[in-house]
């Protein structure tokens, strides 16, 4: 099975000078403010949407990006780089060259690094979602994919996201996934089965997105959980990814989700955090909007620390230079908690004092 070569890739990510031991407590940035027991992340631009920009490969090009992003998390995400479109574009060849990068990165500035995803309905290859498969291909190609991704970062990966989005609005399995509609829901449980025999010290999740509130998707995710974990199945946790959009109100009943949760004696965690807004003409928030999206942040933040074992609080990129939101959202933006020269907006600094409170 054919492997793109990685060397190139890595030579050009260096060390990003991390902070030292003392500096990472000084409460000074996201990481060395929060709890000890709390990994504080971001979402590592590239791959996706980013390969269609005006811009070269954010990680692997930008070094400003690159000092920032040691400095302030103690965990990092791959926004696309292992998702199967980009990790695995042809049935026998795999594209590990910038995930390799990203758990050297990681490891070298003393950051755990979460998976993203194994089991998803969407950024499949083509030659996924367009070939003609038997039942028994199928579950042979899901299995040797997690096998041969997880089983390359044994050791290396804190929490994998393992069944993404696998419901729809009605807490009902989403048809789109291929693995779902054509092998049956009991793939969920063989998936996590996969992954924790590929990697048996990496905590497994669910994941998704609109489960901020209760409501039948939660309800889904609950009953599942509890037929998961009465059969043995390896599950550690569920989060709530929390893209939020403030056209809607601040979700103020996520604790009491998470807490359904923490109750079954999984972790509970926060992994993709965005707050989207209208943007006014000229593009520029009011001082008003980047208050009301501050507070949103915070309100993530305090459900996350009002749960014991929530244990990962992960913002879907830092920066608006290169955040997902305007390129599928082209009437909000704005939805980091910096702006484009890595400067601090209002939303930082309330993560940054809710951090420092909960010490």
């Amino acid at each position: 099975m054919a492997v793109l070569a990685t060397s190139a890739l890595l030579a050009i990510v260096g060390p990003a000078a991390p902070a030292s031991a003392g500096d990472r407590h000084d409460g000074k940035t996201l990481r060395s403010a929060a709890p000890r027991d709390l990994r504080i992340g971001t979402a590592v631009a590239g791959g996706g949407h980013h390969v269609d920009q005006p811009y070269p490969d954010p990680f692997f090009h930008d070094k400003p990006y690159r000092k920032v992003l040691a400095r302030e998390f103690s965990s990092v995400s791959p926004e696309n780089q292992m998702k199967w479109e980009f990790i695995h574009p042809e049935r026998h060849r795999y594209n590990f060259g910038a995930a390799d990068a990203i758990v050297r990165f990681a490891r070298q500035n003393g950051q755990a690094v979460r998976g993203h995803t194994l089991l998803w309905h969407s950024q499949n290859p083509a030659w996924l979602n367009e070939g003609t498969f038997t039942k028994a291909e199928l579950r042979s190609i899901l299995k040797s994919h997690i096998y041969t991704v997880v089983g390359r970062y044994r050791g290396q990966i804190h929490q994998w996201d393992v069944a993404n989005e696998i419901f729809n609005e009605n807490g009902e399995y989403r048809q789109e996934n291929i693995f779902i509609r054509e092998l049956g829901p009991g793939i969920v449980a063989d998936a996590f089965r996969w992954a924790h025999q590929a990697d048996p010290k990496a905590q497994l999740f669910l994941n998704d997105y609109g489960v901020d509130w209760p409501g039948a998707k939660v309800d889904a995710y609950e009953a599942l959980a509890k037929e998961l974990l009465a059969a043995r199945v390896p599950l550690h946790g569920f989060a709530s990814q929390a893209h939020l959009s403030m056209r809607y109100g601040a979700p103020d009943q996520l604790a009491s989700v998470l807490q359904r949760f923490d109750d079954l004696g999984l972790y509970t965690a926060i992994t993709e955090l965005d707050v989207r807004m209208d943007l006014p003409e000229g593009g520029v928030p009011t001082a008003e909007q980047l208050q009301t999206q501050a507070r949103y942040y915070r309100t993530v933040l305090d459900a996350c620390l009002a749960v014991d074992d929530c244990n990962s609080f992960t913002i879907w990129g830092f920066t608006d230079k290169y955040s997902w939101v305007p390129v599928f959202f082209p009437s909000e933006g704005a939805a980091t908690v910096m702006w484009d020269d890595f400067s601090r907006k209002p939303a930082y600094y309330a993560l940054l004092e809710g951090l420092r409170q909960a010490r």
